[in-house]
């Protein structure tokens, strides 16, 4: 496997369990567990900086002039990533949600 097609798996894979956190963080906080929940979002987050560090050694080829193939598998990549961020960010508000509808905040 070439170093794209690593890169290009790294991001579906963390983009992919970014995502997964997030929603973990929100069934946690509907039950209550809000301190799981908040280290969820952690978990998440952290993943989708691993994912963006990858996706910017995508970015830096490009800008160096190193011209990457569009694939689907690439374009899937980046859907992930995007999904997982829209994810963390939407849970966040939830488990806020969830907490102040509880008192817990």
């Amino acid at each position: 496997m070439d170093n794209q097609s690593e890169i290009i798996m790294g991001l579906i894979a963390n983009g992919g369990n970014a995502r997964s956190l997030a929603m973990k963080a929100m069934y946690a906080a509907k039950a209550g567990n809000f301190e799981e929940a908040q280290e969820l979002l952690k978990a998440s987050n952290e993943s989708i900086l691993q994912a963006h560090n990858m996706q910017t050694q995508l970015l830096t080829k490009e800008a160096n002039g190193e011209r990457s193939e569009v694939s689907l598998l690439m374009v899937h990549a980046q859907d992930h990533l995007m999904n997982a961020m829209t994810v963390k960010d939407l849970a966040t508000e939830i488990v806020d949600i969830y907490k102040n509808q509880r008192g817990e905040a």
